[in-house]
This record gives structure tokens, C-alpha cells and sequence, in this order.
């Protein structure tokens, strides 16, 4: 049976992913691996959002895409995860004013889009866990979960929280950091899939926690 070792360490908990409802914004470095691990680990519901298509750039780092260059990441994805449902939309800040989130029971923020990664906090914080900078690191085992308040280490962190003050929102969501400082190097979006991948990997791992604690 496809999920029987999962079923076997979760117990009773495994019918809580099954029939829970996961929302995942980005599907690159990070969203790519997270929605790999969601999948794999019986989570039968993922809405997935975004907007980009693969590129050679894309494939030191992202799930399928040697397989899809020049397609768009939602619609190359669902040849791979096909009972997975598609949002084909750029994620920004009035987007996320407008839409639902009631539906769904947890919300994961792969973006990095500022503006749209605040206003989701301001939507939806008790469902949210987000994703910070992976970028220019290379030690996964500096990979970290906290909540927002008490990350550190991060530069895309402390632009997020400043605004958040600025915005007074005082409360608590979830977010994976790394506390790694980053290589010095004038190139924006070097990456390691090392690290890329165990960002989405403990971003699933916490998303599943949410769920049984539901």
C-alpha cells in the first residue's frame, strides 16, 4: 500500500491529512519540494498558486523542471501530481485581499513577493506558515521553524517584521529561516538545492504538525 509506512508513524492522525485542505503559494525552489513531500505523504487536497514558467536557470534547484523548460510551473506540475488543483495567477498584495481562504486549513507562503507575503500574514495568520530567504546559504542544518517574532538572521525576516510593527499586527504565525549568513557573492539568486529543498521539506513537516494538532 502507496501510504502504509506514513499511515504506520502517524496512526490515527493519517485520515486528518488525507482529508485535509492545503493551500501552497509558490512552486519553485522551496513550493516545489514542499508540495513533493505534501503529496508523498498523503495529503490528497493541494491547491497550488503561481505564475512563472521553467527555465534552464530553474534546474539546479527545482522539482521536474528538466523535464519542462518553457512551460508553466502549475500545468507541468499536474502531469506529475494530477489530482492536485491550479491557480495559473501572480500572486500580489489586492489578490490576496480579495480571496477566500475559509476553506482551507492550512496556508503555505513560498513566495517572495514582500507586499503579498504581508498582506497573507494579515489574512490569514492562524492557518499561515511562510517560507524566508533560501538564497546564497548553504548549510541546511542551519534551517530553523519559529515564530515570526522570533526569527533572526534573515534580511528578508527583518524587512517583514519591521513592516509588520509598522502595519501594527501583533500576532503569531509560523516561519522557516535560515540562520545561516548568507555567502558573500554579487550574484541575487545563487542557490543550494541543499538548502532550497530542506526549506520545503520542513515546511511540509510543519504543515502536517498543523494539521494533527488540529
Amino acid at each position: 500500500m502507496r501510504f502504509e509506512r506514513t499511515r504506520q508513524i502517524l496512526d490515527e492522525d493519517f485520515e486528518k491529512l488525507e482529508n485535509a485542505k492545503v493551500l501552497l503559494f509558490g512552486v519553485g525552489g522551496v513550493g516545489g519540494h514542499c508540495l513533493d513531500c505534501l503529496v508523498r505523504s498523503g495529503v490528497k487536497n493541494i491547491t497550488i498558486v503561481d505564475y512563472d514558467t521553467y527555465d534552464e536557470s530553474n534546474q539546479n534547484r527545482q522539482m521536474w523542471s528538466e523535464l519542462h523548460e518553457g512551460e508553466l510551473k502549475t500545468e507541468a506540475l499536474k502531469a506529475h501530481y494530477p489530482n492536485i488543483k491550479v491557480i495559473n495567477v501572480k500572486v500580489e498584495e489586492d489578490w490576496v485581499k480579495e480571496f477566500d481562504f475559509s476553506e482551507y486549513d492550512v496556508v503555505l507562503d513560498a513566495i517572495d513577493n514582500t507586499r503579498a507575503k504581508l498582506a497573507l500574514a494579515q489574512a490569514c495568520y492562524r492557518k499561515l506558515i511562510s517560507s524566508f530567504g533560501s538564497a546564497k546559504r548553504l548549510d541546511p542544518t542551519k534551517v530553523q521553524v519559529a515564530d515570526i517574532w522570533k526569527s533572526a538572521g534573515d534580511p528578508l525576516g527583518k524587512k517583514i517584521r519591521r513592516e509588520l510593527t509598522r502595519r501594527r499586527f501583533k500576532s503569531k504565525y509560523k516561519v522557516v529561516f535560515s540562520s545561516e549568513e548568507a555567502v558573500e557573492t554579487e550574484h541575487v539568486k545563487a542557490s543550494f538545492v541543499g538548502v532550497t529543498a530542506t526549506f520545503g521539506m520542513t515546511m511540509c513537516a510543519e504543515a502536517i504538525k498543523k494539521i494533527r494538532g488540529k
